[in-house]
């Protein structure tokens, strides 16, 4: 059969449609073995192959065909039944992946944010289990430093003149801190720091407008608020705690194979794009 040759298959009763090219990326597969007709456990009924599996788990199969790639569901559960399949059809690289269910599983990730007020100034401190999950929120929030005179920490309008941007305070790959509002220096000047949160472009100086923000962002970004509580009474530090399922940041499950071979299965970290 030629490669470009469109193929149709019901699997279970559920109809795929693609290039034999596909079906043969692993010629020792049973899928290939099919096409050649070596295969009696697939039935050719009126121009299309037909075999009693699973035809939703299958989809799955068809995906890493096509991509040579694991994309899963992040409630996905049946690690065991789609290796069986992948067993079954002789893609023996997918089912030994599929044998590690800690690289493929999602991971149950912790964030905290600590806020405190101090007279004019709000002080935050983030922590979170996932350091890439860190360093991209980081890379969201910027701090603004700036003088002004004779105005109230509470003023929405920024002073005219330039805002300079100041590097988060980062203690390790887990934690950031950051403070917004203004402190009294001299002559009735006022530093300001105000903070910025893409992908607002708003720059806030009052701190319970920046925590409401990122509140709001931490809850667009797919993480549930858990608990509230009082860490502090004396020093009034609030702490948010927020969780979500996510699988691990950037990792890629590909096979690479040569020509001829049946595939060798590889687990690999692709790079994190900046801002996701």
């Amino acid at each position: 059969m030629s490669s470009r040759e469109v193929v149709a298959l019901s699997v279970g009763g559920v109809r795929f449609v693609t290039w034999a090219s596909t079906l043969q990326q692993f010629p020792e597969s049973r899928l290939a073995q099919m096409l050649n007709g070596n295969d009696r456990e697939f039935k050719l009924v009126n121009g299309e192959f037909f075999v009693d599996r699973d035809g939703a788990l299958f989809s799955y199969i068809m995906d890493f065909l096509r991509t040579l790639q694991i994309s899963l569901p992040t409630d996905f559960s049946d690690y065991q039944r789609l290796q069986r399949e992948a067993e079954f059809y002789g893609l023996y690289p997918l089912a030994d992946l599929l044998s590690q269910e800690h690289l493929l599983k999602p991971r149950l990730e912790i964030l905290e944010v600590r806020f405190s007020l101090h007279e004019m100034q709000a002080f935050f401190r983030i922590f979170g289990s996932c350091s890439s999950t860190v360093e991209a929120l980081a890379e969201q929030i910027t701090v603004f430093t700036g003088q002004q005179s004779g105005q109230s920490w509470n003023s929405p309008f920024p002073s005219q003149k330039p805002l300079v941007p100041l590097p988060l305070e980062r203690p390790s790959h887990h934690d950031v801190v950051f403070q917004c509002g203004t402190e009294y220096s001299a002559a009735d000047q006022f530093v300001a720091r105000y903070v910025s949160i893409k992908p607002d472009n708003r720059k806030l100086i009052n701190g319970t407008n920046v925590l409401g923000l990122l509140l709001d962002t931490l809850l667009k970004d797919g993480f549930h608020l858990i608990s509230t509580r009082t860490v502090t009474s004396d020093e009034n530090v609030e702490c948010y705690s927020f969780e979500r399922m996510k699988r691990p940041a950037g990792l890629t499950i590909t096979v690479n194979q040569t020509p001829g071979s049946s595939g060798v299965a590889q687990a690999r970290r692709s790079q994190v794009q900046k801002g996701k």
